[in-house]
């Protein structure tokens, strides 16, 4: 997705008026990101993970959840062969699970860390720190015309997903994004995500605005692993059934648009392995049957990336597995 102009919309979240707080809170966030971009990247991953330790001792509650969800995702791997030696350790070792956990708060951290040094990413940037482990199959989803869709999830870093997809495709690039509380803020959000080349739209208005970048010949950013409106689709990931959101398969069995998971991994060193794989939109069979297939092949490529480094997971904080929340609450 070039950096040319998209078709122009409202920027969500703008047509409330922000208070004097709420614009203090965004001239303050703006003036942290600024610094952020200026100065050296390797002592603020310090920082963040150090306050990932901080945070993985104070918030009980979140590191409870994340060890539960973990626990699932590691004992499974296990049972299925797909674990490595670190996975393995914490299936049977609770000292080795909770080792995982404290890392997964790391890593949380650096991502809020990711979407403060947004603005400063660069070609530049990418070219020196980014691995593509599917060359061929990058190359087809960013050099051929027309309309493409790209599925993420809350893995590794995610601001690097979305800004690989904005400089390489050629073509503006729509992502939706759930509406923050703050109309300052929101407005900061879309302001810096346009600046990379990524325009921005509302969770409610999302299906009609990506359907339509598709018939304009556009690309579309989905995140996949998280229903954040109560409305996906039970599907089985690691094992057991977790709803998906519908909009990644809606949006790609609608438009007919070829369709990419897509993940950057961080790696040591500040460098990061990226992942794109084609999901074949079906072509056949009933509405539901084809939604089902699609998210079925969706959910097995994001436990086979999730194997790698479930630590960079941060999906784990929120609730995955109905019958383990219900567990929890009894």
């Amino acid at each position: 997705m070039n950096r040319g102009a998209a078709t122009v919309t409202t920027p969500i979240g703008s047509a409330r008026r922000a208070t004097t707080r709420q614009r203090s809170v965004a001239a303050a966030v703006s003036g942290v990101s600024w610094v952020a971009c200026r100065l050296p990247e390797r002592p603020l991953v310090g920082l963040a993970e150090l306050l990932g330790e901080l945070w993985y001792r104070i918030d009980r509650r979140r590191a409870v959840r994340a060890r539960r969800n973990l626990g699932r995702v590691v004992r499974w791997l296990t049972d299925e062969g797909l674990a490595d030696g670190r996975v393995r350790s914490a299936a049977r070792d609770p000292r080795a699970l909770e080792r995982l956990v404290r890392a997964a708060f790391r890593h949380y951290a650096t991502y809020y860390l990711d979407v403060a040094r947004a603005p400063a990413l660069t070609p530049t940037y990418l070219a020196e720190r980014l691995t593509v482990e599917t060359p061929d199959a990058f190359a087809e989803a960013v050099e051929r015309p027309g309309p493409v869709i790209f599925v993420g999830l809350h893995f590794g870093a995610i601001e690097l997903q979305a800004y690989v997809a904005a400089v390489h495709a050629a073509r503006p690039l729509t992502v939706p994004m759930e509406t923050v509380d703050d109309p300052a803020l929101q407005d900061y959000f879309v302001r810096t995500r346009g600046a990379l080349g990524i325009r921005i739209v509302g969770l409610r208005e999302a299906r009609r605005e990506l359907l339509g970048a598709l018939e304009r010949g556009e690309a579309v950013g989905i995140v996949g692993d998280r229903d954040l409106t109560g409305g996906g689709m039970p599907v089985t990931l690691f094992g057991a059934p977790a709803s998906l959101p519908l909009g990644p398969a809606l949006v790609a069995i609608e438009s007919g648009a070829p369709t990419y998971a897509v993940t950057a991994r961080r790696l040591k060193g500040g460098r990061y392995s990226g992942r794109l794989d084609r999901i074949a939109v079906p072509a056949s069979g009933s509405r539901r049957e084809r939604v089902t297939a699609f998210l079925a092949a969706e959910a097995g490529w994001f436990e086979r990336q999730i194997a790698q480094a479930p630590e960079q997971w941060w999906a784990v904080f929120f609730p995955i597995w109905r019958d383990l929340e219900a567990g929890a609450e009894r």
